[in-house]
């Protein structure tokens, strides 16, 4: 049996669509009984009404059984809890027929968060960061919650945004913001939602720099070293794990020497997997209420000198974010934010 979708529950099926004695017919969603239960209900075009009404004739199985008897619910397994669908099979191929709307399904119907995740995809591409929203996310919207993950140390006050497992490994991919910040050990402040469609998130970060508030949010600019050098470069955030960490340029320079440490003790080792998944697993049972069972934040010191990297998830996973400097009546940088998520969205 192919496997089509992984951990995708169980349904309940006609014994004749199982058996072969029929095609299947029916097919709709009705509120999950349980955690395995994914709701839907397929029954065949001969099952006569007598038939459907004796429980013996129904059975418990696996979404992908019923998809390998007919691929064409692939298409439709994202559908939501109240979909009444008929299947057909005419000259123009297999599809569905929504019952209540008419509409025929003949391409795989998108999950919401696929389509959450290209609707955030518009977002994060803006190039202007509004002070109203920055207030929305860490002040105003009552369904954002906060979570002060600690204070950041910045020896040197030269400040780090990136991916933590992909660029930050890398010291030709790593850059550094501009203008450089007052030495010093900052807070970073989370904002956290729990979204219908996505699940517990982290909306946006905020580092704050100064107690003043900011009344406008310029891009960062950023420099990379090249050839012993300093040139200007894009002050985006790629990301390729679904992480971004806060730290100082010191801290970035302690952690390759650890990261060559360690990958000379564990050569056919992972990152991740072999060394950071406990600590984040270890975040986790410290302050569930905030995060998802695997971890979403860390405030990681390093073991060789006590310099600091906070960690954190980056929304809806990998994208392509940008910094801001919130910058104080005065013109002088009181914080640094970046959003992850546009909290109408969900």
């Amino acid at each position: 049996m192919k496997q089509y979708i992984s951990n995708g529950g169980g349904c309940i099926v006609t014994q004749s669509i199982l058996q072969g004695k029929t095609p299947l017919k029916w097919l709709f969603r009705e509120a999950p009984v349980n955690e395995v239960d994914n709701g839907w209900r397929a029954m065949g075009r001969d099952d006569t009404q007598e038939y459907i009404d004796q429980s013996a004739n129904h059975a418990i199985c696996d979404i992908n059984t019923l998809i390998n008897i007919e691929p064409a619910v692939l298409n439709v397994y994202e559908m939501p809890v109240g979909t009444d669908l008929e299947f057909v099979e005419d000259a123009t191929g297999k599809y569905f027929v929504d019952t209540r709307t008419g509409d025929e399904i003949r391409e795989r119907v998108k999950s919401p968060l696929q389509l959450a995740f290209e609707q955030n995809l518009k977002f994060i591409s803006r190039t202007v960061l509004e002070t109203e929203l920055v207030k929305e996310i860490f002040e105003t919207n009552g369904k954002i919650r906060h979570f002060t993950m600690g204070n950041c140390g910045f020896p040197t006050g030269r400040v780090i945004a990136a991916d933590p497992l992909c660029c930050l490994q890398s010291p030709q991919h790593t850059t550094v913001l501009e203008p450089q910040i007052s030495s010093g050990n900052y807070p970073v402040i989370l904002a956290v939602m729990d979204s219908l469609v996505a699940g517990r998130r982290i909306v946006g970060a905020k580092m704050k720099i100064t107690s003043k508030a900011a009344v406008k949010y310029e891009p960062a600019e950023a420099f990379r070293k090249k050839d012993g050098k300093w040139e200007k470069t894009f002050a985006g955030i790629p990301v390729d794990a679904g992480l971004v960490c806060f730290c100082d340029e010191k801290a970035a320079e302690s952690y390759w020497q650890f990261i060559d440490k360690w990958y000379g003790q564990n050569p056919e080792g992972n990152l991740y997997d072999d060394y950071f998944c406990r600590l984040f697993a270890e975040s986790y049972q410290q302050n569930p209420e905030y995060q998802r069972p695997e971890g979403d934040f860390l405030l990681w010191e390093n073991p060789e000198d006590g310099t600091q990297i906070a960690m954190f998830a980056s929304g809806l996973g990998d994208g392509y974010y940008s910094p801001y400097w919130g910058m104080d009546e005065d013109g002088r940088i009181c914080e640094l934010v970046v959003v992850f998520m546009a909290p109408e969205l969900f």
